[in-house]
């Protein structure tokens, strides 16, 4: 576990049912980041965590492809621009992608895109409990990070982008994502869950 964060973050916004453990009401994505080492035993660590996720008939079909210090700069050239400009604060970037056939016999995994929806939680969590915050993003070179990252774009579907790094400071940010920055409220859970007799 890394050093405490710079500045106490405010969760008042949110509003979890008893029982519920912080570490789902404290997963939130910040934008403003400092890039820190991260130890390569810390992203195993990470990586590791998505590994236990839950997917159809065990498939696994999350993969992640993480940037290294060399290698940066052309995970940030695949963000869009806005991205760009607080995830060069980041210690690592990657992007998710999921494998669409099913190993055991070819055909087409309809659920694979959930499944690493499901593994890019479990590693979001755990970058939280070794201090980090991870950051999910849309805004990405859709039509160009396959090929940039030597992922098949016939078999492997594009999921998203994710920074990963420590909480940095609001001031950091251009305007308006510095007035956003801070974690949202959700739905209640009334719009959410309903049970059916």
């Amino acid at each position: 576990m890394r050093d405490t964060d710079p500045y106490p973050v405010n969760f008042d916004q949110r509003d979890p049912a008893p029982g519920v453990d912080p570490l789902f009401v404290e997963r939130w994505s910040p934008r403003a980041l400092r890039k820190v080492d991260v130890a390569e035993a810390e992203l195993r660590t990470i990586f590791d965590a998505a590994r236990w996720s839950p997917s159809c008939y065990n498939e696994q079909p999350w993969r992640f492809v993480t940037s290294t210090p060399a290698s940066f700069a052309t995970f940030l050239d695949l963000l869009v621009e806005a991205n760009q400009t607080w995830a060069r604060n980041a210690a690592v970037l990657g992007f998710l992608f999921a494998d669409k056939q099913f190993a055991r016999d070819g055909s087409d995994n309809a659920l694979a895109v959930f499944d690493a929806g499901a593994a890019w939680m479990a590693m979001a969590l755990q970058a939280r409990r070794l201090g980090l915050y991870a950051h999910g993003m849309a805004g990405i070179a859709w039509d160009r990070a396959h090929a940039a990252l030597g992922m098949d774009p016939e078999r492997y579907a594009l999921c998203a982008g994710f920074a990963i790094g420590a909480l940095g400071w609001p001031e950091s940010l251009p305007e308006p994502a510095r007035a956003m920055e801070r974690p949202s409220p959700r739905r209640p859970l009334a719009e959410l869950w309903r049970q059916l007799d």
